[in-house]
C-alpha cells in the first residue's frame, strides 16, 4: 500500500526498503551549491533534515548517533586532546566531543555551510557548544582539509558524513585514509560512520580493507541503533594508528557529568560486542 503526500519516506531501491514519518509541515527546503535541504516537521519526530531525499537528524533520536559517534571513541583514547569533526554540519557530534573536559581544540570541517545555519534555526539544541572557545567551525572540502593536515598533530579524527555518494564520496576511499593516517600522532584514532551491518556489510568490508590498506594498524566495529537511517541499524568504523587494546577511560562518574542519553558503560562495552556474521565480514 503505498503512502499519500503526508507521509516523508525515503525509499532505498538497492536494498528494497523504506523508512516513513508522518508529517505535519514542510517548513523550509532549499537547493545550496552542493545539495538539497529540506526540513520537514513531524507528527512523533520534532523536526526532520534531510539531504537530498535522504534522512539526516531528526529532534527525536539524534542524541542515538551524535553520542555512539563520539564518546566510544574519545575513551578509547588515553588523552583525545586535538579532535576534528569532517562533515557534521548539524553540530551534534561537536556538542558531544566538547563534553570531554580532555579535549583542548575540536575543529568542525563541513563543506556546506547552510546545514548549520539551517541547524542552528531548527535543531538549536545541538548548537549548544558552537562558541566554545575550544571549538573551530571552519566551513569547506574535507578532503583539501585533511590533506593539508600538520603531520601528527591529531588525535582523533570523527568522519560525520552522509552517505557515499555526492560531496561525501571521496570520503571513504583509500586516498582520504592515507591522509588521515599522517595527520594523526602515534596512538591516534579515527571513527567513521559505516552505514548499516545488515544492509552495507559489503560496504564496511571494503572500508576496513581501504583502511588497513592505507597503513592503520587495526580496524574495529561498534554498532547502535539508530531510528531514522535505513534498517535503524547503525555503525562506526575506528581505525588504530597503532597496534594494540584501545584505552578503557570508562569511568561512570565522568559519564554521568556528560548528562548522555544513551551512552553509558555498559552502552560503550556493548558497542564493541558484534554479532557473528559481522566479526565473520571485517576479520579479512
Amino acid at each position: 500500500m503505498a503512502l499519500d503526500e503526508s507521509w516523508f519516506t525515503e525509499p532505498v531501491d538497492k536494498t528494497g526498503t523504506a523508512f516513513s514519518l508522518k508529517l505535519g509541515e514542510h517548513v523550509h527546503g532549499e537547493q545550496t551549491p552542493f545539495q538539497k535541504i529540506d526540513i520537514y516537521r513531524t507528527e512523533s519526530f520534532g523536526y526532520l533534515m534531510t539531504i537530498d531525499g535522504c534522512t539526516m537528524v531528526s529532534t527525536r533520536d539524534n542524541f542515538l548517533y551524535h553520542e555512539m559517534m563520539s564518546h566510544p571513541a574519545l575513551n578509547s583514547h588515553p588523552a583525545p586532546e586535538h579532535v576534528v569533526i569532517v562533515g557534521g554540519g548539524d553540530c551534534g557530534t561537536l556538542r558531544e566531543v566538547l563534553k570531554h573536559p580532555e579535549v583542548k581544540t575540536a575543529t568542525q570541517v563541513e563543506i556546506d555551510e547552510r546545514v548549520t545555519r539551517l541547524s542552528e534555526q531548527y535543531f538549536p539544541e545541538l548548537c549548544v557548544a558552537n562558541n566554545d572557545p575550544r571549538a573551530t567551525l571552519f566551513f569547506g572540502d574535507g578532503l583539501a582539509w585533511m590533506k593539508e593536515a600538520t603531520p601528527e598533530s591529531l588525535d582523533v579524527i570523527i568522519i560525520d558524513s552522509t552517505d557515499p555518494v555526492g560531496p561525501a564520496e571521496g570520503l571513504f576511499g583509500a586516498k582520504f585514509y592515507v591522509d588521515c593516517l599522517r595527520a594523526l600522532k602515534p596512538g591516534g584514532l579515527l571513527v567513521q560512520q559505516s552505514e548499516s551491518p545488515i544492509l552495507h556489510l559489503e560496504l564496511i568490508t571494503e572500508m576496513h580493507k581501504f583502511m588497513r590498506q592505507a597503513g592503520f594498524a587495526q580496524t574495529r566495529l561498534i554498532h547502535f541503533p539508530q531510528t531514522i537511517y535505513p534498517s535503524g541499524w547503525w555503525s562506526g568504523s575506528i581505525a588504530q594508528k597503532t597496534a594494540g587494546p584501545l584505552a578503557a577511560r570508562v569511568d561512570e562518574q565522568a559519564i554521568d557529568a556528560m548528562d548522555c542519553q544513551f551512552y553509558n558503560a555498559e552502552t560503550h562495552a556493548a558497542a564493541f560486542a558484534l554479532p557473528t556474521f559481522v566479526k565473520k565480514a571485517i576479520a579479512g
